[in-house]
Order: C-alpha cells, then sequence, then structure tokens
C-alpha cells in the first residue's frame, strides 16, 4: 500500500519538516507559554527525544519566521512576531573531544556569528568571546539576544569517572556558561538542553536563576508524543499502519504502546512515547528496537563498568526519592541515577502519600536493547550465541516445549566462563542466587520479541512468566535447594492464580540450580493442578 504520509525520520530542522509537509505534532502553544513565563530554561530529557526539534523550533521563533508557524497553534497567540538574534550552540560538536580539540571548536563555534556580529581581538577565551558576542549583537540589532544551548552535557558525559579530564572540561564550560549570568540585561531567553541533570553546582553555579522545568507537569509533553497526540493527531498514520501489517487499528495500539510508550518525567505526567522510534516504526512498517540502533550510548556503557553490570536491572521497580535520582551523575554512588536521566528507566508511578517514585524499565524495545547490548559482555558470549540460544527456546516454548527450552538454556548455561562472578560472591548463598536469577532474566527477557514474557521481580514474586497463544508457563528458581521447594513457592503465593481462568493452558515448573555443577540440574515440571508432567533430574549424571 503506498503511503499517504511523511514522516521526519532523518531530519530535526522544523523549516525543512514544515517546508517539505512532513508529519508534525504541533506543540506550539506550550512553547508560546515557555517563552511567555520564563527567561532561563533548561529541560533533561532522553537522546531522540525530540529536544533538538525543539531548539530548532524555537530558533525560527525568535528569528520571526510567522510564514513557517501558519496553521499552527502559536499563530493565534503570538501577535508581535518580533526578530531577535539568536545564537544557537549545538554542544554535541564537543562529544568525544579533547580539551583542546574541545575549545578550538567551541571557538569555532563562536565565531560563525562573530562574522555576523564582529569580534573585538582583545578577547581571547571562549568567555571572553562568548560576551563580547551578545554585547554586539544587542547593539548590531537593538533587540535582546536568544541563546539556545542544545545537548549541553555532551562534552563530559563520557568523563564521569576521568577526573582530571572531567574538571578540566568542566572549567572551560564554566567560563563559557557562566557569561550568561552576567548578562542578562542584554539576554531576552535562554534554553538549555540535555540528557544529565550535571548539576547546575558544578557547571551553571552562578546561574541561579536557571529553571529546570524537566520534571513540571504542565511541559511533561513538550518533547516526545503524548497518548492523546496518537490518539487525534496520528491517528490515520496508525490506521495506515494497520492496514500495511495486517492488523486492526486496536491491535496496532496495543503494539505501538508496549514496544514505545511508558515514559513519564513529572508527578502527573502525560503518557509518552519514544518519538524517534514510534515515527521510524511509522514510516518502516516495522515494530523494530530503533532507539538503540541508531547508536548505543557508548558512555553509558563506559559508565556501568564501573558497577556491578548485573545491578543495573535491580533498578526496575525501585522506589526513590525525587532528590535519589535526580543526583548528579559524576557524585552518584549507583547508575540509578544516569539509567534515568538517560531514558533507561522511567517514573511508573508517583506516591502522594510519601513523596516517592516509582521508576521502571519503560518499554519493550529499551529493556530488549539494554539486555542485548549488556548480555555479551556480562556474560562473556557472543551475540551470535546468545541470538541462537534465544531463538531455539523461543521455537520450543511456542510447540509447548518447555522442557526442550530448559534443556537449550542449560547448554547455553554449561558454556558460561566461571570467573563471570568473583569467588568472594559465590561463596554467598545469595550472590550465586542473584546471579542465576539475572542470567534467567536477561535470556527471558530477550524473548519478549519471539514470545510475550513477563519477567516479575526477584523480590517476592514469580522469576518468570511466559505467555504464547496457548500455553502460560510459571517458572521459580532455586539455588542450592529443591524443585519441590520452588513448586511450593509458586502455590503459596498464588502466582499462577490470575491465569487460571482464561482459557489457556498453565503449565508450573521448578528449577534447581546447584552450585557445584554451576547449571540448572533438576527441573520438574506440573500441570494447573499440580500433576507431574516430567521431571528432570541431571545430579546424578
Amino acid at each position: 500500500m503506498q503511503k499517504k504520509f511523511s514522516y521526519p525520520v532523518d531530519i530535526d530542522q522544523f523549516e525543512q519538516i514544515i517546508r517539505q509537509g512532513k508529519v508534525y505534532v504541533d506543540k506550539t502553544d506550550l512553547m508560546f507559554n515557555l517563552v511567555s513565563n520564563y527567561t532561563y530554561v533548561f529541560l533533561a530529557r532522553p537522546r531522540r527525544f525530540g529536544k533538538s526539534l525543539l531548539c530548532n523550533t524555537l530558533h525560527a521563533y525568535f528569528d520571526g519566521k510567522k510564514e513557517l508557524f501558519e496553521g499552527l497553534k502559536i499563530a493565534e497567540l503570538e501577535k508581535q512576531w518580533d526578530k531577535h538574534p539568536v545564537l544557537h550552540f549545538i554542544m554535541s560538536g564537543l562529544k568525544n573531544c579533547t580539551i583542546a580539540e574541545a575549545r578550538s571548536t567551541l571557538e569555532n563555534f563562536i565565531h560563525t556569528y562573530e562574522k555576523e556580529y564582529g569580534r573585538d581581538e582583545m578577547e581571547n577565551t571562549p568567555g571572553a568571546r562568548f560576551r563580547g558576542l551578545i554585547h554586539r549583537a544587542y547593539e548590531k540589532t537593538g533587540k535582546k539576544v536568544v541563546i539556545i544551548l542544545d545537548e549541553y552535557d555532551s562534552p563530559i558525559t563520557r568523563l564521569l569517572h576521568e577526573h582530571k579530564d572531567l574538571e578540566e572540561m568542566r572549567s572551560l564550560l564554566r567560563n563559557f556558561y557562566q557569561v550568561l549570568k552576567d548578562e542578562g540585561e542584554y539576554i531576552r531567553f535562554v534554553f538549555i538542553t540535555g540528557i544529565t541533570k550535571f548539576s547546575q553546582l558544578s557547571i551553571f553555579s552562578e546561574l541561579n536563576n536557571l529553571n529546570n522545568i524537566s520534571m513540571i507537569d504542565d511541559y511533561s509533553g513538550l518533547c516526545g508524543i503524548t497518548q492523546e497526540e496518537l490518539d487525534t493527531v496520528l491517528r490515520p498514520c496508525v490506521e495506515e499502519f494497520a492496514q500495511n501489517i495486517g492488523v486492526s487499528t486496536e491491535e496496532a495500539y496495543n503494539l505501538l504502546k508496549k514496544q514505545y510508550d511508558g515514559y513519564h518525567f513529572s508527578k502527573n505526567s502525560k503518557d509518552v512515547y519514544a518519538p524517534f522510534s514510534l515515527l521510524k516504526c511509522l514510516n518502516d512498517r516495522d515494530l523494530n528496537n530503533y532507539w538503540f540502533e541508531a547508536g548505543t550510548s557508548l558512555s553509558l556503557l563506559k559508565y556501568l563498568e564501573h558497577y556491578p553490570l548485573r545491578n543495573a536491572f535491580e533498578y526496575d521497580g525501585i522506589e526513590v526519592d525525587v532528590d535519589e535520582f535526580n543526583i548528579p551523575c559524576e557524585d552518584a554512588e549507583t547508575p540509578m541515577p544516569l539509567l534515568y536521566q538517560s531514558g533507561y528507566l522511567s517514573i511508573d508511578t508517583y506516591s502522594k502519600r510519601f513523596n516517592t517514585y516509582t521508576l521502571r524499565i519503560p518499554n519493550r524495545e529499551v529493556k530488549t536493547g539494554l539486555i542485548k547490548c549488556l548480555m555479551p559482555i556480562l556474560m562473556h558470549s557472543t551475540t551470535n550465541e546468545g541470538n541462537t540460544t534465544i531463538t531455539n527456546m523461543a521455537k520450543a516454548i511456542r510447540r509447548g516445549d518447555l522442557s526442550q527450552a530448559l534443556v537449550c538454556l542449560r547448554s547455553y548455561i554449561a558454556g558460561i566462563p566461571y570467573d563471570i562472578i568473583t569467588k568472594e560472591e559465590w561463596d554467598k548463598k545469595e550472590g550465586r542466587e542473584n546471579f542465576y536469577k539475572l542470567l534467567l532474566y536477561l535470556v527471558f527477557s530477550l524473548l519478549n520479541s519471539k514470545v510475550d514474557v513477563e519477567v516479575k521481580s526477584i523480590l517476592g514474586r514469580a522469576d518468570v512468566v511466559v505467555q504464547t497463544e496457548d500455553d502460560v508457563f510459571v517458572i521459580e528458581l532455586k539455588v542450592d535447594d529443591t524443585v519441590k521447594a520452588a513448586l511450593a513457592q509458586i502455590d503459596e503465593k498464588d502466582y499462577a492464580i490470575q491465569w487460571s481462568a482464561d482459557g489457556r493452558k498453565v503449565t508450573k515448573c521448578g528449577v534447581s540450580i546447584t552450585s557445584d555443577k554451576r547449571n540448572i540440574t533438576h527441573w520438574r515440571i506440573t500441570d494447573a493442578d499440580g500433576n507431574v508432567v516430567e521431571d528432570k533430574n541431571f545430579k546424578e549424571q
């Protein structure tokens, strides 16, 4: 079927999107509200979340390009359309640079505007040149200056644990950014975006009037695509997508929600979808993991190397105070703040009574991408080995053969090196149990792309629930304990009861791993009534 809609999957330039008639979700009323109420604004959002498009839209607005906004909400709100000088810096250009390279690149950015507004040769630091640039832009135009700093934290994200370089880069940027505080009388609006909350204390130490709107309900949908927008403005796009992949519109909405939804950025946040992934999916007619394929954050992987990698998944479902997940990443004792700020975790619920937030991995795309990225590192195995295991397990589960799926898993575990966890960890039963629960978490989570898997928290609920059209498998793992104890826990905790009346076959399975064998040594599979279907014991082999 021929597509009716053209999606901006490869551009973030507002002017191009409008002139080329590409799909554009109008948020200009929020933008107008923002510039009407604030002068200094900071917004943190994950990568590929529309921050650069918002920056470019603001640029066009303050550039007075009224014609680009015809038919948009702001056209009814703005009456003056004043043109202001706009200094727009895309700080990702300093990413992966040495300190000298970063300084040179920053000076080149400034030079671009100096060609229009002039330069005083006595200004010999980036900060001095920036200050002079603001003055001359104001003097030349008679209008206050607008400053846009997109991805302000790109130059320092990779330096989190390289303290000497981090401080030098911070010093360079501090010299540049502190100008914003000093030149307030010449400034109309400042907009700063980033991924991480790299503490105003360390970089914006002088900018005490910077308004962080990242967790304000009114602006929770400023970037990304909200459920309401998907239900209204983009409904024709979803209908076309559904027709193209051969499902109903309702089914298409369910698929999109499971794959790309789940982001919340405030106490009463709008329900937000990852925009890059959603639009790529509608354009390509394929439910793929676009967010990760567009470039896994190497800085995240490097950051996680300083913590036990398995801990990254323990934060799925963690309850925290707001101050905990907004800790500056360079000061954090755990990877949780960066996981939240980078979009690997998002707000699931807010408790008004206790003023706490529950954080979760937002959707299937993020979970699958994160696990695929980290599993080869954690398990010292190749991606091909993992993919083969997952494919074989999925095939077995789809035909209802849980035992064969466990045979595949057992074979995979046998190839894992002994030095995955330290001797000190292995000597503790809790350490062994957590390791193998994590292994099952990783493997069964990867099945998400092939069968429906609901991996529960390891703290008091069923370890793994695997669902197909015909079957529900409830699996409990025990380390240095019996399959009888595992099955007893499933029954005592009523783990399987919620599926007892949905028409599918419910199977319960207890899995035992022993420390001396370092592998699955026994599993027992029963039906819903507890009758043994299969009992496979490798202990004596």
